[in-house]
């Protein structure tokens, strides 16, 4: 039950402020049909009336709704196609994108905050912490051309744009991570160093386990707990941030349609765009949820312990 509502708050909100946003969809459509020349009042009027945007906005929003439900997006103002067609064409690309990021930030964030946490004081964690704060101040639209300037250009290693074969894969995917990877080092290392503190850890110790086997087996999957939470938050994250980086790379996901939308006033594309993200969202906190539930059995859905 509380998906259904979440959903609706969220299309409620997104309708709302897409359809409060200055300009004319009908308007800006003409113009970039002519070539930019500012059409006549009867045809934005027209248009306006063909898409339906003189009616009252519960109006609007509930016919959008009701076939919503039923699987139609609507249709682009701009290219007049079919709005589900075209998200679920473009899907594949920023869920590669996506999935790879967060895989590149969890094999390397996880791994890193562990070994800040057991060299603790170190050179070894100094480096680490510095990683992480240039990880949390440097944002991914600033990384991405640093890193396309430096490995496609300069050093030309790597392709700047494209999409295709698994180097087109590699920048995109480091840019988008990097936020979600620095993140991640931090919280691991946090939640480590208190579970090392606890007794049950000594004891292993004492039994004559080895320290790898102590961190590793008994204290990572402990320290999981707040580290899970996040990577579900960081799923959200990686699949709006992937809007910026699929436009400076060049990759045909979903990110270029709806900038371009966004643009345009292309209203039903970006609310399609929105409800996509907050499905997959909601799907993503849903595998959190029963993750918590193979970490610690003692949790229950319903939110307390046995």
């Amino acid at each position: 039950m509380t998906l259904p509502l979440l959903l609706l708050g969220i299309s409620i909100i997104s309708f709302m402020l897409l359809n409060f946003a200055p300009g004319d969809a009908a308007e800006i459509t003409l113009r970039r049909q002519n070539g930019g020349v500012t059409p006549s009042r009867e045809a934005v009027a027209e248009l306006r009336q063909e898409l339906g945007l003189n009616d009252s906005l519960p109006v609007r929003y509930a016919r959008w709704v009701s076939n919503a439900v039923r699987g139609d997006l609507g249709e682009s103002y701009r290219s007049g196609g079919s709005i589900a067609t075209e998200l679920f064409r473009r899907l594949p690309a920023t869920l590669l994108l996506a999935a790879t990021a967060l895989a590149l930030a969890v094999a390397t964030g996880i791994p890193l905050g562990v070994m800040a946490a057991v060299k603790r004081g170190t050179w070894v964690d100094t480096a680490c912490r510095l990683l992480a704060l240039i990880g949390a101040a440097v944002p991914s639209y600033v990384l991405a051309p640093a890193l396309m300037l430096l490995f496609a250009v300069y050093l030309d290693w790597l392709p700047a744009i494209g999409y295709g074969s698994p180097k087109t894969l590699i920048l995109p995917a480091v840019a988008l991570s990097f936020g979600t990877m620095a993140q991640l080092m931090r919280l691991t290392r946090a939640s480590l160093l208190e579970v090392l503190d606890h007794d049950y850890m000594r004891t292993a110790r004492a039994k004559g386990l080895s320290d790898s086997v102590v961190v590793w087996r008994h204290g990572l999957k402990n320290a999981l707990l707040p580290v899970v939470t996040v990577l579900g938050t960081s799923m959200g994250y990686l699949l709006g941030g992937a809007v910026i980086i699929e436009t400076i790379f060049g990759w045909p996901g979903i990110g270029q349609f709806v900038v371009t939308g966004i643009f345009q006033r292309d209203y039903p594309v970006v609310q399609g765009f929105v409800l996509y993200v907050a499905i997959l969202f909601s799907l993503v906190n849903l595998a959190v949820d029963f993750t918590y539930r193979w970490l610690d059995p003692r949790i229950h859905f319903g939110g307390t312990f046995n």
